[in-house]
């Protein structure tokens, strides 16, 4: 991580939050990262510690952009709304129209596949484990 941080011009984030990596990225992480990089995060806002990833940005040591935030929606007065260097979008990547038709198409893919006798491409069973080290755990409906 450190050799990627130190010499990367972009740094995207697609990860889920886990109980291992909930804040991982943090100021030690920013400072590591090369005088005006730009971290992309593009999964959830719980990996990185938001006041830190804004103070990096305001001291103009890198840029970044995101489309998750702590808590959504967004605060009018939040001040990463304001922030020089920081660019916003709606949390919205996996709600278009050709997103949800490209799932539709994976689903369709892999019931061919069962239907075939074969194991599927995409769709998994979630491991104990894995699950297990999910912030966002399903719902016990006992």
């Amino acid at each position: 991580l450190d050799e990627v941080l130190s010499n990367s011009d972009f740094v995207f984030v697609v990860a889920s939050v886990t109980s291992e990596n909930q804040g991982f990225l943090g100021a030690d992480a920013f400072a590591r990262m090369r005088k005006g990089a730009a971290f992309i995060l593009l999964s959830r806002a719980g990996v990185v510690d938001f006041p830190a990833l804004m103070d990096a940005v305001r001291s103009g040591h890198i840029v970044a952009a995101s489309d998750v935030f702590p808590e959504e929606p967004l605060a009018q007065d939040h001040p990463v709304r304001t922030l020089p260097g920081f660019l916003r979008s709606a949390h919205r990547a996996g709600a278009l129209d050709i997103a949800f038709k490209r799932m539709g198409d994976m689903v369709l893919e892999d019931m061919d596949l069962v239907d075939r006798g074969l194991p599927p491409m995409r769709s998994k069973r979630a491991e104990r484990e894995t699950v297990s080290r999910m912030r966002s755990k399903p719902v016990d409906k006992n």
